[in-house]
């Protein structure tokens, strides 16, 4: 059920519902389709060997004369993530603001692709794509600058995409949120709401980042020794704040962590980054100063075995070290799924004995969310007005939290539409339908494979983390189908060879009377029936030795 009729509004995701991450949502009119944002996610470990998950784009292939453009919301991976592997299959043109397509084309120098044509916008611009649409947009806070929220005008009227955001009245940046401009866009009437969910279970307000910046002020100049401090690289606004902090303090600043210095580096080049000339050091020259004088912002605030501050905690990180005295600072929250590694990763620190600031809230101030809580989904909603509303970006009890919400504040709850990622929206005069469906779900990149891994592949995946693997290796005779050498057992994973000999050469004695029984049947010469014969014996073997079903491989070499 790929086909949009034509003369139709149909809205719809192919990521970014029902989840956190790889948001991708498509408004089509007719012949012209608009993709706003392509984001990806980090792999849970159900999918053992993946680096990435990436939205399936497979209606978008097969469309793509009609892909006008990709728009882009911010510059955060789970909103551009997985722009470099959408841009690998279509050739569309990319719309962003200043900052956001920096890092865009940091990711797109890193795989190498090039002739992707880019368009700056600002929140004053104003943009006609296909003869379908009209692109306005609006300023809106969240933890990394230059955020934008999207009006789209169509023929059956405006669509508005919040991206993610907050109302931060005091931003550090400066950037303050365009209440004016999207209460003017809520007077002209909102056809359709789309606004992001994350943050619906919690009451209240989000409290400002201004107030982030004042408590790493405050511990900069309480630490008596040397500074680490790690949080999101992205989360540009923070990174600002730490520089400041360092600056008062007169301390010199190490970068540590790729994606950290990467986005330094852009962001100083676009001018959103400060940095006194002089102020950067490399790891040996820190070394040779005192220990006070020094502070490292590094990646590595969600505990990942390879980050900078994991590698810290363990004392395996080159020519830099965590010693005691040393004040270590998480700028951050756990993401959901990440707290065992954040909770292993805190005690190898404090054994260094370390003075270690974590938690966000008021328990220690380091970390406030970017997105907007209850009560700033309720001003969003309140400015749009919107005739339907679709709840995105959030886990289910998420988006359903923000239907009660959207309720609240006068939206009809039959106009409201929680839809999984495929389902579509159609909208045609006054008749709206939610009946159709579009190809949706997970592309797996592993190393250079996008979309190669399936589930067959990940089922042997597991299976051999479950219960390793059993190698069975026997030569016969190609003229006489004798058997010369073997079989021979190699176990992986599955019992240690030297305490299993009795097991493993049960095994053997198996092998070798299904080999005699099928040169007895007449069926020695078909390799595929004899592979399937030694597989089936002796896993039934293994299975009521052990209760374990290793994989079983045979190799069967002629010679």
């Amino acid at each position: 059920m790929n086909n949009i009729e034509l003369n139709k509004l149909s809205i719809f995701a192919l990521g970014g519902v029902y989840e956190i991450g790889k948001n991708m949502y498509v408004i089509q009119y007719a012949d012209d389709i608009i993709v706003i944002d392509c984001g990806s996610k980090f792999p849970d470990e159900s999918l053992p060997g993946i680096d990435l998950i990436v939205p399936d784009i497979s209606y978008l292939i097969e469309n793509q004369e009609k892909v006008r453009a990709l728009v882009i919301t911010h510059g955060h991976e789970d909103h551009i993530g997985g722009i470099p592997y959408i841009l690998k299959q279509l050739n569309i043109p990319v719309y962003g603001t200043r900052l956001t397509l920096g890092l865009v084309k940091g990711k797109l120098k890193e795989h190498r692709l090039k002739g992707t044509v880019f368009h700056e916008i600002k929140t004053d611009s104003f943009i006609e794509l296909g003869r379908s649409f009209q692109l306005s947009f609006f300023r809106t806070n969240h933890s990394i600058p230059d955020c934008v929220g999207i009006a789209l005008q169509t023929p059956e009227g405006t669509v508005v995409h919040t991206g993610d955001f907050k109302f931060d009245l005091s931003p550090s940046n400066k950037q303050f949120p365009d209440i004016h401009r999207m209460a003017k866009i809520g007077e002209a009437g909102v056809l359709v709401l789309l606004s992001e969910s994350t943050n619906a279970e919690r009451p209240g307000f989000t409290p400002s980042e201004r107030l982030v910046g004042e408590k790493i002020t405050d511990a900069f100049q309480k630490a008596t020794n040397k500074i680490f401090l790690s949080t999101f690289a992205s989360n540009i606004n923070r990174l600002q704040q730490v520089v400041d902090a360092a600056i008062l303090t007169n301390r010199k600043l190490l970068l540590l962590g790729r994606s950290m210095i990467n986005v330094v580096t852009i962001a100083q080049e676009l001018g959103y980054i400060h940095i006194p000339d002089g102020m950067l050091v490399e790891s040996k020259e820190a070394n040779q100063l005192p220990r006070e004088k020094v502070a490292v912002l590094c990646t590595g605030s969600q505990g990942e075995p390879m980050a900078a501050l994991s590698r810290l905690a363990s004392s395996t990180y080159p020519h830099t070290e965590i010693s005691s005295g040393d004040t270590v600072i998480l700028a951050s929250s756990p993401i959901p799924g990440n707290e065992k590694n954040v909770a292993s990763m805190l005690d190898h620190l404090y054994m260094l004995g370390a003075h270690v600031i974590h938690g966000s809230g008021v328990a220690t101030g380091m970390h406030v969310s970017g997105h907007g809580s209850q009560e700033e989904l309720k001003l969003m909603l309140t400015l749009m007005k919107p005739t339907y509303f679709i709840p995105i970006h959030g886990e289910y009890r998420m988006l359903f939290q923000h239907r009660l919400l959207a309720e609240s504040v006068g939206v009809e709850k039959d106009n409201i539409y929680i839809m999984n990622n495929g389902d579509v929206l159609d909208l045609s005069g006054n008749h709206v339908q939610q009946t159709r469906k579009v190809t949706a779900g997970n592309t797996l990149v592993d190393g250079l494979g996008i979309g190669d891994i399936g589930n067959i592949v990940l089922r042997d995946r597991k299976h051999l983390a479950e219960d390793g693997i059993l190698v069975v290796v026997v030569t016969l005779s190609r003229l006489e189908g004798t058997i010369l050498s073997g079989p021979d057992i190699i176990s992986r994973g599955f019992v240690y060879v030297r305490e299993s000999e009795a097991l493993l050469g049960e095994v053997g004695r198996l092998v070798l009377k299904t080999i005699a029984d099928l040169q007895e049947s007449g069926n020695d010469g078909k390799w595929s029936i004899l592979k399937h014969r030694i597989k089936e014996s002796t896993s039934k073997l293994l299975y009521a030795k052990t209760k374990r079903r290793p994989m079983v491989l045979p190799i069967i070499i002629e010679v």
